[in-house]
């Protein structure tokens, strides 16, 4: 006996008349097995109890259908997705990336450092790159003293994760918030 699911998407299961089998095992609504029912009688067990019949093994001989209430379970489902999904962003952390100037003035120098001092005091790395251009290739000891100074007036709260380096145009610097000991 083979079961065909014309479900809209994989999250949608088959319930009630959407099921298109002859004989089913039933699963009872607290978990107890019913036994191998013909369609009509396992969905008048369902209307009986006043909730739905799901196909949860289509591909069982015979397939597995369980006696529930199909809204509730899919708001269950839902809501542990949304669970999930908050946890995973609690334990993953973001790079923000902010660009300065080798040639960068006092005042955008401290605007970028209360930028990323905010950043950092969320939990957040931040990424400290500046771009050469032209002739100032010449001279990329000067964006080095740039992110120098810059990372000694964030020491209190950042860690330096990876020291001033030169990839092509950009040298870019790592920092991450302080661990607390």
């Amino acid at each position: 006996m083979e079961v065909f699911c014309i479900a809209n998407n994989k999250n949608n299961l088959l319930i009630n008349e959407q099921i298109r089998a002859n004989e089913v095992l039933v699963i009872g609504p607290n978990g107890e097995q019913v036994g191998v029912k013909p369609i009509k009688d396992a969905l008048t067990l369902a209307n009986y109890a006043g909730l739905d019949l799901v196909l949860i093994g289509p591909t069982g001989n015979p397939p597995v259908c369980k006696v529930m209430d199909y809204n509730k379970y899919r708001y269950e489902k839902i809501k542990k997705e949304k669970e999930a999904l908050k946890k995973q962003k609690l334990n993953s952390f973001d790079v923000k990336e902010f660009r300065l100037s080798p040639v960068i003035d006092i005042g955008d120098f401290e605007t970028k450092l209360r930028q990323v001092t905010k950043y950092i005091e969320k939990g957040d790395k931040t990424k400290v790159t500046i771009h050469f251009r032209g002739r100032q290739m010449a001279h990329t000891e000067l964006g080095k003293q740039v992110l120098d100074k810059f990372a000694a007036r964030i020491e209190n709260i950042a860690d330096v994760e990876s020291k001033p380096k030169l990839e092509g145009k950009t040298m870019m610097m790592l920092l991450a918030p302080k661990k607390d000991n």
